[in-house]
């Protein structure tokens, strides 16, 4: 048997492929200590992570780590997620970082990510349950810290983009364990009261840990069942909270939840000035060209001279009331020629004359069936007259009416010559009137053709 051998290159990508269609091995979490770490100047991260027992080499690429929060450093405790794969050049596995926190909140990322599937397989994020925002509201409801930083820039960007809103601020607790039922408490009284048009929920940027209330979920079904539309507005741009998700609006901070919540007043006088000088500059154009249309109209004709216009209409009247008798007449005509066309047709094919029509072609037809028969009985009349003569004139009756007989000898045969008879025998002499029995004492032979038999027979 002929032994078969693999390449490194075909081992390699062999055991690439078990890795990779593993789903055990796809979006682990592992808990580790970083060591070797370097960044590339392209910005991808490459590093150790190990434990007291072993370590694999990791890379976490650019496009994942430009969301970190912090610096990762020698010596580090992280909890990352990634995949399991192999580096085929060097034919080592690795892990590809996608996820990295430090291992200190480690724990509160896992369960947003568990919250965050939950709320997401149940409809919470769906765009079908998302409330629109009004265009200009004209009371705005602000659930924030009093204190922070945020509630300035809100109440300064609304007073300074549209003043004539009423803004009225909810304060609550967004940090610590009392915030998420603060903001819950705050969502539901705005509801009770039903007096706003949009609420703003938000609060200035944090770590993780500040922002978690924001990330509870009575917090997240309190947004879910408002009837108001609300404006989430949480940490700064790279903050995502599971308030953002279930939000109608999702702010990337919170002097943008302002803008995003009401129209700017200076751009909203721009438009209506603009509008205002288009309809001006089109209610000029239309005066215009109506002033010309009536100045034209003066000039014309008709306002000139309406008595000649009124006697050329009258004459135009005559001519089209003389034009439409004509007219009238001619079709009244037409109608009544094809009303008595279509009548005569109709009396042409009326049911009681075509049952004359078929009763006199019934007759016709009777008579001609009967000549027809009359004549065909005498031409067979004569034809049986003429067979029936033939007949008679055949028959042995009719001969026997001139004298002559038929005989038949023993066996019933009839005779026609002397050989036919023997001697001694008897034979049977059919006449007119009866049957003769006769016996054969001689046979005597003639030739009947060389004279008179007739006589002799006499």
């Amino acid at each position: 048997m002929k032994q078969e051998f693999l390449s490194v290159s075909d081992l390699t990508r062999r055991i690439k492929r078990l890795l990779d269609t593993d789903n055990s091995l796809r979006n682990v979490w592992i808990r580790a200590e970083i060591s070797n770490f370097s960044q590339h100047s392209r910005g991808h991260m490459y590093f150790t992570l190990k434990d007291d027992g072993s370590k694999v080499n990791s890379v976490m690429f650019a496009g994942n780590n430009r969301f970190l929060k912090f610096r990762p450093k020698n010596g580090m405790s992280v909890l990352v997620r990634g995949d399991i794969s192999v580096y085929e050049p060097h034919g080592q596995y690795q892990l590809y970082v996608k996820e990295m926190q430090p291992d200190g909140i480690g724990n509160l990322y896992l369960a947003y990510e568990e919250l965050k599937r939950k709320l997401e397989m149940a409809g919470y994020f769906s765009d079908t349950v998302k409330k629109k925002i009004p265009l200009m509201p004209k009371s705005i409801g602000v659930i924030t810290s009093p204190t922070g930083a945020a509630v300035r820039d809100i109440i300064t960007t609304l007073g300074r983009r549209f003043p004539v809103a009423q803004v009225t601020l909810l304060p609550v607790l967004v940090q610590g364990a009392e915030a998420a039922p603060s903001i819950t408490r705050a969502i539901q009284q705005a509801n009770e009261a039903a007096v706003f048009d949009v609420l703003i929920v938000g609060r200035g940027g944090g770590s993780l840990e500040e922002l978690w209330a924001f990330n509870e979920q009575v917090v997240a079904e309190a947004i879910y069942k408002s009837s108001i539309p609300i404006i989430s507005a949480v940490g700064h741009e790279t903050d995502i909270t599971i308030s953002d998700f279930v939000a109608d609006l999702r702010a990337p901070t919170p002097t943008a939840a302002a803008e995003l919540a009401v129209p700017d007043m200076v751009e909203l006088k721009k438009g209506i000035l603009e509008r205002r000088n288009r309809l001006s500059r089109g209610m000029q154009s239309t005066l215009s060209m109506k002033k010309e249309k009536l100045l034209f109209l003066e000039k014309s004709y008709a306002f000139r001279y309406p008595k000649q216009l009124l006697e050329q209409k009258e004459q135009e009247l005559d001519r089209l009331v003389e034009s439409l008798s004509r007219e009238t007449k001619r079709l009244l005509e037409g109608s009544q020629n094809k009303f008595r066309e279509i009548n005569g047709r109709l009396h042409r094919v009326h049911p009681q004359i075509k049952v004359e029509q078929e009763k006199l072609r019934h007759e016709q037809l009777k008579d001609s069936l009967k000549r027809a028969m009359t004549q065909l009985t005498n031409q067979q009349e004569s034809k049986f007259s003429i067979l029936l003569s033939k007949l008679k004139v055949l028959s042995p009756l009719n001969m026997m009416d001139r004298g002559y007989s038929l005989a038949y000898n023993d066996d019933g045969k009839l005779i026609k010559t002397v050989d036919d008879v023997k001697e001694d025998t008897e034979l049977t002499i059919r006449l007119q009137d009866g049957r003769v029995l006769c016996d054969v004492k001689e046979r005597t032979y003639e030739d009947l053709t060389k004279g008179d038999w007739s006589e002799k027979n006499e």
